[in-house]
């Protein structure tokens, strides 16, 4: 068993996290992944005709009904997320109204925008009540990982541009990122994202400083995700380079190469993925309906959130089995690695 920082601080098993994958759900995947010993994570859901805040309230009752582990969820905080507002402010007093959730839900994952947002009267009394959630967000570069460390955040999800989904305009790889803010918040608990899906990522990732993984992909291609056939299947038959960052409503988002990054760009900065207001509201709902085809299962026009982790995914398997996996090659390997560079001792030194 892997302990560290952040198996301490949420009180689980093993120091694997399910990444965040809204706008759909993953309500069976999170009961999964923290059934298996890792943090299941519910995604901010945002489907055509769903209110998003019944949505994540009917999923937080739907996780302590059917496990007693501990587990967390996502708010996109960004600013064209106009439901984020409400999210921040009425999900701290319902889970106030519902004991078990109360006792289990110990995290919650800002991202795509202010972690500030979090900060408000009814987040104070959640916290006042006894509740022992840990805020993280989501951080792609270092100075918002030191502007969050000075907002008193709980802890940090460090994500590189190797993952799938939503990105910055920074492009930085996940490997100097974690070498970056470690170095420079050597104390803040760090969750690494991007690019994990084997034991030896989560070995380097711990053995970097991190206290966890979280793993978005190799997630989606277990058989508990409520993701559509096609996508599992994508996932195992893809290689590496088989996806490419290009323009998205939020910024730039990584995606399985098909005919929707045909008809997306690629954008490096945010000047040049400025939408004009007219347009904007347009944009959103086509946007939207090429990531609900994703969801039906339309992997060649659909918006396929996946990261380059799809290269080392090789099947699809249960969760316990994927974390079982992950965890025991990590141990593996780092014990391999203590092997390899454990000193000489002195009595062989002088036998030789």
């Amino acid at each position: 068993m892997l302990e560290t920082n952040v198996t301490r601080m949420l009180e689980i098993k093993h120091p694997i996290i399910s990444a965040p994958m809204g706008p759909f759900h993953t309500t069976k995947l999170a009961v999964a992944v923290s059934e298996a010993g890792g943090l299941g994570v519910l995604s901010h859901v945002n489907l055509t005709g769903k209110n998003s805040i019944e949505e994540l309230k009917k999923s937080l009752q739907y996780v302590v009904e059917h496990t007693d582990k501990n587990f967390g969820f996502n708010i996109r905080t960004a600013k064209l997320q106009p439901d984020s507002i409400k999210l921040c402010r009425q999900i701290p007093r319902f889970i106030m109204d519902n004991p078990k959730i109360l006792e289990q839900c110990r995290y919650i994952i800002t991202s795509a925008g202010s972690p500030q947002m979090v900060y408000n009267k009814n987040y104070e009394k959640l916290k006042e009540s006894g509740s022992q959630i840990k805020h993280f967000h989501v951080v792609p570069n270092l100075e918002l990982a030191q502007k969050c460390a000075n907002w008193g955040i709980d802890g940090l999800v460090v994500t590189g541009n190797e993952g799938g989904g939503h990105q910055s305009y920074d492009h930085i790889s996940t490997l100097v990122l974690l070498q970056q803010i470690k170095k420079k918040l050597p104390d803040i608990p760090i969750i690494a994202a991007g690019g994990y899906a084997t034991g030896e990522g989560l070995a380097s990732a711990i053995s970097m400083g991190a206290g966890a993984i979280a793993m978005g992909s190799r997630f989606i291609s277990s058989r508990e995700c409520e993701f559509h056939e096609n996508v599992k299947n994508a996932v195992v038959n893809s290689n590496a380079s088989d996806t490419e960052v290009v323009s998205g409503i939020f910024g730039p988002m990584r995606v399985l190469k098909n005919k929707f990054t045909e008809s997306h760009k690629a954008i490096s900065s945010k000047q040049e993925n400025l939408i004009s207001e007219e347009n904007l509201i347009s944009e959103v709902v086509k946007e939207v309906n090429l990531l609900e085809k994703t969801y039906q299962g339309d992997i060649i026009e659909g918006a396929v959130l996946l990261g380059q982790s799809i290269g080392i995914i090789e099947s699809v398997e249960t969760v316990n089995e994927i974390i079982e996996t992950i965890v025991s090659d990590a141990e593996k390997c780092l014990i391999e690695a203590y092997n390899t560079i454990k000193p000489i001792p002195i009595s062989q030194l002088i036998a030789c």
